[in-house]
């Protein structure tokens, strides 16, 4: 099934795209906007917002339409399949399986200084009425804040004998997040932890596919609670408690 950007009408192939130019807000600058939009394909682009950020630097809002189309059916794409289970349920699967409390361990890492996501998924209130991981009885949930060092990470883990790790990352210039997500892993991997811990990455846009591709067991991403995680993580070690892939 070929599918297209949906705007007005059907199939219609309409987008809104922006971006800042380093220019002044002038009529030059918005038909400089116009032109780039052209050059990336789009058809009778129209500037429907401009903004001067600074007297060299301006932002654009354009909307206009594409011809590209995407065959869904051949999209490929990893997910999590297994089914959220409620906190309730949770805490009878830690009690039945490992019969102690199963350690938690969460963070913001690297220079990373946002802490909105990994506490959501920490903090005993949570978010949105999802209660967070302190809450749960068989979790002890341990929320080291924003901007640690995977050094500092790693160590508290191996201290605290940790079952998970909880990796929150929002997307930074130049992709530095990548980076430090790599180098936690091969971290782990160096202090022989990697295979004794289920490693899960959060953040705006982290996906599943892109965490596994780092070497991380999950991704979650927007929408995402701590049932989620804790689902996730909890028939993980099932599983490899039983030796299941």
């Amino acid at each position: 099934m070929k599918i297209k950007p949906y705007g007005d009408t059907f199939n219609d192939g309409k987008v809104q795209v922006s971006f800042t130019l380093p220019v002044s807000k002038t009529a030059k600058g918005i038909a400089a906007a116009k032109e780039l939009a052209k050059s990336m394909g789009l058809i009778a682009p129209a500037v429907v917002h401009a903004e001067a950020i600074s007297d060299e630097f301006s932002f654009y809002i354009l909307y206009g339409s594409t011809k590209a189309v995407v065959e869904f059916d051949n999209i490929q794409v990893e997910e999590i399949t297994s089914t959220t289970l409620s906190r309730e349920k949770i805490e009878d699967l830690i009690k039945k399986e490992f019969g102690r409390n199963l350690v938690f361990v969460g963070a913001s890492t690297g220079t990373d200084a946002h802490t909105v996501g990994i506490d959501a998924i920490m903090n005993m209130k949570g978010f949105a009425g999802h209660y967070g991981l302190e809450r749960y009885h068989g979790i002890s949930a341990y929320n080291l804040g924003s901007q640690v060092t995977n050094e500092d990470f790693v160590k508290f883990a191996r201290e605290n004998n940790a079952d998970v790790l909880l990796v929150s990352q929002t997307v930074t210039q130049k992709e530095v997040h990548l980076k430090n997500m790599i180098d936690l892993v091969e971290l782990l991997e160096s202090e022989g932890l990697r295979d004794h811990i289920v490693l899960i990455a959060g953040g705006a846009r982290v996906t599943h596919s892109l965490a596994k591709e780092l070497g991380y067991d999950a991704g979650f991403g927007p929408g995402s609670y701590a049932e989620d995680v804790a689902t996730f993580a909890v028939t993980t070690m099932i599983n490899k408690k039983r030796g299941e892939n």
